[in-house]
């Protein structure tokens, strides 16, 4: 039931934008990715929902709270707990609100063909869910093209946005 009101809050989000998503969740262990296809909708100042794989897969961000749900696993944090979301949630806030991205050590910004790509590389921690993160927006629209999140032994979990 809370998957179903999460999903739909997802989708019928006021003032909010939607947006085709492929997802692509890569392996080192496996020979193909999984590819699963949603939508990402984004409303202002800080709201982000990625849906793929008919809501079985999401990526939530709703203020500082962070939620990212596998199947049947959760994941839930906070980033003014979590020091690995705080860089995360000041640059995408930056960028769903059109603002300067913010600088830091662990923030790289590079532009390239029209992109602006930033890379989120987040002190090394024990425990970690992701070693960075990549961010290439628009240069033009500032629209998220894409959302990268590497993790261990190069596996990673790619948004391309259309």
């Amino acid at each position: 039931m809370k998957r179903i009101l999460l999903m739909l809050l997802c989708i019928l989000a006021l003032n909010a934008t939607a947006q085709t998503v492929t997802r692509t969740q890569h392996r080192a262990a496996v020979t193909q990715d999984a590819v699963t296809t949603g939508t990402m909708t984004i409303r202002k100042p800080d709201y982000i929902c990625i849906s793929t794989n008919s809501g079985r897969e999401q990526l939530i961000m709703d203020g500082t709270k962070f939620t990212m749900t596998v199947g049947s696993k959760r994941h839930v944090t906070d980033s003014r707990k979590n020091n690995q979301f705080t860089t995360f949630h000041s640059v995408l806030k930056a960028v769903i609100n059109n603002q300067p991205i913010p600088s830091g050590d662990d923030i790289a910004v590079a532009v390239k063909n029209g992109k602006k790509i930033i890379t989120i590389t987040p002190a090394k921690k024990r425990r970690q869910m992701f070693t960075s993160f990549v961010l290439t927006i628009d240069s033009a629209t500032s629209a998220i093209k894409q959302l990268r999140m590497n993790e261990r032994s190069g596996n990673y979990v790619n948004y391309d946005i259309k």
